[in-house]
Parts: structure tokens; C-alpha cells; sequence
């Protein structure tokens, strides 16, 4: 006979608060598109490209290899990652629900002759991977962009797989 507290088992979004992040609501779309489609028949959720917000709601700008630091983009993709989970958790309500993180595209606002896209990309693929354990290990794939919306120094989009 058990005898004692008992303990609940951690979720995705305890996991997020234990590491210090908090989540952001649902992106509000700033054109013609929606934050995230569902395919129906499908366990594939699309999730748009999200950008770097600060804690003052401002987007992170910059231009890396010249305004940001490799380090400065690595939080930003991380902020990226994210606005993308809280546009992920308002579709489908319970981020435990996320079987795999199956691909990410992460767009760097740089110079011409930046080469680090991949460490700056690798602020989100860490965040994942800290928040989901190996579910978060995903494809990707870094490449450097001229500008960016409202000149933020990243964007990101992923597909992820879900439980029905």
C-alpha cells in the first residue's frame, strides 16, 4: 500500500517553465496567413514563420555579421522556437500531444558573407531538444536571407507530428 504525496508526472509545459522560459500566446499573423494548419487525416501540423519577440513584445532586430553576434542570433532563435510552441499549444491545446518535431527552417537576416547560419539556427534546435528529449531532434535546415520582416534577425517555421 502507497502511503504519501502524489507526485504528478512533469509535462512539456512544466518542463518549459523549469528551464526558465515562459510561454508566449498564439503569433497574431501580420499578413494573409495562419499561425499553424492542421491537415486533416494527417498527424502533420504546419507552423508558419514565427520571428524573435523580446520580453517588451518588440521583435529582436538585427543583421548578424554585422548589427548581431552568433550568440545574440542564438537567442533569438530561441525566442523564435518559442513563439512557435505557444502558436503550436493555442492549436492543439496540449503540447504533451507533440510525437516528434519533424523539421525546422530557420532563416538568418545576414550579410552576404556570414557562414554561421547553422549556430545561429542551433538556438532553436537546443531549445527543442531541452523541451521534448529526443522527440525534439529534427531535420533543419539554416540559410541566410538579405531581410527579414520588420527586419528581425530570424525566422523560423516547423512541421511537427501530433497524437489524435
Amino acid at each position: 500500500m502507497f502511503v504519501g504525496k502524489v507526485i504528478a508526472m512533469s509535462t512539456i509545459e512544466d518542463r518549459v517553465r523549469g528551464l526558465g522560459y515562459i510561454l508566449p500566446n498564439e503569433a497574431t499573423p501580420v499578413a494573409n496567413y495562419l499561425p499553424t494548419v492542421r491537415v486533416a487525416g494527417e498527424e502533420l501540423i504546419y507552423v508558419s514563420g514565427h520571428l524573435p519577440r523580446n520580453p517588451d513584445g518588440n521583435f529582436m532586430t538585427g543583421k548578424l555579421g554585422a548589427d548581431l553576434t552568433i550568440e545574440q542570433g542564438y537567442e533569438g532563435a530561441k525566442m523564435a522556437a518559442l513563439a512557435m510552441l505557444g502558436s503550436l499549444k493555442s492549436d492543439i491545446g496540449d503540447l504533451d500531444r507533440v510525437k516528434r518535431i519533424v523539421k525546422l527552417l530557420c532563416m538568418v537576416n545576414c550579410t552576404p558573407d556570414f557562414e554561421e547560419q547553422p549556430a545561429v539556427a542551433n538556438g532553436a534546435s537546443d531549445l527543442l531538444v531541452q523541451v521534448f528529449g529526443e522527440k525534439g531532434r529534427h531535420a533543419r535546415s539554416a540559410v541566410g536571407i538579405a531581410a527579414l520582416p520588420g527586419g528581425a534577425c530570424v525566422e523560423i517555421e516547423m512541421i511537427v507530428q501530433v497524437s489524435s
